[in-house]
């Protein structure tokens, strides 16, 4: 067992971290065609095969609840972003595809997102972003189970 005390240090730290760089790199979508959960549905469904992907991944990669991602999904259909309709493989599920303008509103900001994150992260070495990414992959992958 590590030592708590450092451990809860470390944990604030992180949380700390996350919470300043997602403040500060969610300006990016101040006066952005995209609202931010629109971009991460975007960012999901662009790096997809054909641009189609099951909403359930969607749901899986995003941080928020299933019924709030179909809300934003049927609103991205509405502003003409993706499409919908019944997954073939899943009569329960649907797909959801970019279309030319959800794909091109997301390059847009893509670029300048890509682009203030990098300045951001340029802190850290690239030794230090491979470690940061593996380090953060482990704490992912060592789940606690419910309980």
């Amino acid at each position: 067992m590590n030592d708590r005390r450092l451990a809860v240090e470390a944990w604030e730290s992180l949380f700390r971290a996350q919470h300043e760089l997602f403040a500060d790199l969610g300006r990016d979508f101040t006066d952005s065609p995209l609202q931010q959960g629109e971009y991460d549905v975007l960012l999901t469904v662009t790096r997809a095969p054909d641009m189609t992907a099951r909403l359930r991944d969607i749901t899986r990669l995003m941080l928020v609840s299933q019924p709030s991602v179909s809300r934003l999904v049927d609103r991205m259909v509405a502003r003409g972003f993706v499409t919908k309709c019944p997954d073939p493989d899943d009569g329960r599920g649907s797909l959801v595809r970019a279309t030319d303008a959800g794909a091109r509103a997301f390059r847009e900001v893509a670029r300048i997102h890509a682009a203030h994150i990098a300045e951001r992260m340029s802190a850290l070495s690239e030794d230090e972003l491979r470690q940061l990414r593996e380090l953060t992959a482990k704490l992912r992958a060592a789940r606690t189970p419910a309980g």
